[in-house]
């Protein structure tokens, strides 16, 4: 075997491969030899089938899968030879062997560029101080409050108002037929909470407890169901109830409920410890983003194009998973796949040039990524997420996903590295808005 590299890109290799006629043949021969260990023909004992019947009779799947086995195992061969990893599939351009012939092919793949990187230690950067204000507590523990409301009957005659949870009962008609797919008993909508299309919300509010209605609603044109889009519905409700949360005293009994705290006192610096370790965290990818800038304006390099393209569709795909949980669908943009790809690709593209030269970074290091750091990234995406951990990993696996993570775990530590090795000037955040302003001018 004999093989070229061609330097297509600084980001993309072609390799073409040559064998000899010896070795065609040498590889058609030991695939025939193993079907002969079983495949059944009539006539002859298993395991006894001349090589020429076997030949003869499979001729299409044998010279088909010698030339696979081949290619496989000489890619693998090659590459390591080659010490690259590509990032992205190999694209292989092969016609299949033929006895007693020389064979040609060829493979071509992206890698990562090659970067003169500037000096990324001893860097210096201003990193602000966090702060948390009293008014910032008092939102949290009035969150908490009313997550822990409970929720009471009014008695009061009246229509239902923002706050107010209407236990209610609907359905909807469609030309007079009821749409099945929208209608429900006893359901709960908080008034204000843009849980409902405003004209059906005006309905409910329209009622008093014991009392239906109805109103035609024209459904949004880019309402989830497409079906529906763009169409009047009739919807019909009924209002069993209105309820009202009553929220608790702010007490030590409360601060208990809380979260097992023994004062109100306590809970405010839980909140405040909690908020200063955000913000510690925030102001140091702040900082951290501030070392990265700083650095890719220092280098031009070219970006693979599979890892923008790839970049682009997580970032569609989170768009669209964004949009179905507010009912919506990625048409409802109004913009063309196309369209809404390439307002996309200057971010991804900032990405990936930030991840390649992180990598680049790791790799001078020699930095490496465990296979329990990948399981630690999964657990944590799962809890943060609320799935199942082996559902994460199934999904990252079946998309071909592992590989990115990977990256991102090794950009990660390399940037950590850049930040561990700088001085951080810590600046009170009214200097840093006013140096930011000053910069700006």
């Amino acid at each position: 075997m004999e093989y070229t590299v061609e330097e297509i890109s600084q980001v993309r290799r072609k390799v073409v491969v040559k064998i000899t006629a010896e070795e065609a043949t040498a590889a058609l021969v030991t695939t025939i030899a193993l079907y002969r260990t079983s495949v059944e023909v009539k006539g002859f004992r298993k395991g006894k089938v001349p090589s020429s019947v076997v030949e003869s009779r499979y001729k299409k799947e044998i010279y088909k899968e010698a030339t696979t086995d081949l290619i496989n195992y000489q890619l693998n061969e090659i590459l390591s030879q080659l010490g690259v990893t590509p990032l992205s599939r190999l694209e292989v351009d092969s016609k299949e062997l033929v006895r007693d012939e020389p064979f040609e092919y060829s493979f071509s793949f992206e890698v990562a560029p090659v970067i003169d990187l500037p000096e990324y230690r001893g860097l210096e950067v201003d990193q602000e101080v966090p702060d948390v204000v009293g008014a910032e507590v008092d939102a949290v523990v009035e969150r908490i409050r009313n997550s822990l409301g409970e929720l009471a009957k009014v008695t009061e005659d009246r229509h239902p108002e923002d706050g107010d949870v209407a236990l209610i009962s609907f359905s909807s008609y469609l030309d007079g037929k009821p749409l099945s797919e929208i209608r429900a008993d006893n359901f709960e909508l908080t008034m204000g909470a843009d849980q409902s299309l405003p004209e059906f919300e005006e309905l409910v509010k329209s009622l008093k407890a014991t009392q239906s209605g109805e109103k035609d609603i024209v459904f949004p044109e880019d309402f989830i169901n497409k079906e529906l889009a763009g169409k009047s519905v009739t919807m019909k409700a009924s209002l069993h109830a209105i309820k009202r949360l009553k929220l608790p005293d702010v007490d030590d009994a409360f601060a208990q409920r809380a979260g097992g705290f023994d004062s109100v006192e306590k809970l405010r610096e839980a909140i405040t410890k909690s908020y200063m370790e955000t913000r510690t965290q925030l102001n140091k990818s702040v900082a951290q983003k501030k070392l990265l800038d700083s650095l890719l304006s220092q280098v031009e390099f070219e970006l693979p194009p599979t890892m923008v393209e790839e970049q682009i569709d997580r970032m569609v795909a989170e768009i669209s998973a964004d949009l179905e949980k507010r009912g919506k669908s990625l048409e409802s943009t109004g913009k063309p796949p196309e369209q809404l790809r390439e307002e996309i690709k200057p971010r991804a593209e900032a990405l990936v040039r930030s991840q390649v030269f992180l990598m680049d970074v790791a790799v001078k290091e020699g930095m490496t990524v465990e296979p329990g750091e990948v399981e630690r990234f999964l657990q944590e995406l799962a809890e943060r997420t609320r799935q199942n951990i082996a559902n994460v990993r199934a999904f990252h696996e079946e998309n071909n996903l592992m590989f990115a993570v990977k990256d991102k775990l090794l950009a990660d530590k390399a940037m950590e590295l850049i930040y561990s090795q700088a001085k951080v000037n810590e600046v009170p955040a009214s200097e840093m808005k006013n140096s930011e302003q000053e910069a700006g001018k």
